[in-house]
């Protein structure tokens, strides 16, 4: 018998400096060299606010608050890579303290502060549709 498949709620948040600068990670792991936001998945029980938080914190050593809802997007682009489909949920942080650290070595090799109009070439897809959405000023598009 098939093994039924589900898609899985992720999370991404953009964190911008004074300049407006948004904050990527460049992955190791699982899709290597793709930059995108702090993010992951939700945990059973976890809102998705609280998992945001946390993803950020356990990425960047971030303490992120006032959390405003900007897309959600569907990351169908690794479904043959890693056989996973997301519905994600992106974030704006309106607030955060504390400066980025490399928390997670083995999935990040740095993370970077980008100008919106000058942002890196490979991006994770649920990063680049919520980039997209935000500039639009919509949260979903299909």
């Amino acid at each position: 018998m098939e093994e039924k498949k589900y898609p899985r709620v992720g999370v991404g948040v953009m964190i911008q400096n004074e300049k407006g600068e948004v904050l990527m990670g460049s992955r190791l792991a699982p899709i290597s060299g793709e930059w995108c936001f702090p993010g992951g998945s939700l945990e059973f029980g976890e809102s998705i606010r609280e998992a945001t938080i946390r993803e950020a914190e356990e990425e960047t050593g971030l303490k992120i608050s006032d959390l405003e809802l900007i897309a959600v997007v569907e990351e169908k682009r690794y479904i043959d890579i890693d056989n996973k489909y997301f519905i994600v949920v992106g974030f704006k942080a309106g607030e955060y303290q504390g400066e980025p650290k490399l928390m997670e070595p083995d999935k990040f090799k740095e993370w970077k502060w980008f100008s919106l109009n000058n942002l890196p070439g490979k991006m994770l897809e649920a990063t680049e549709l919520i980039i997209k959405n935000f500039q639009a000023g919509k949260i979903y598009q299909s």
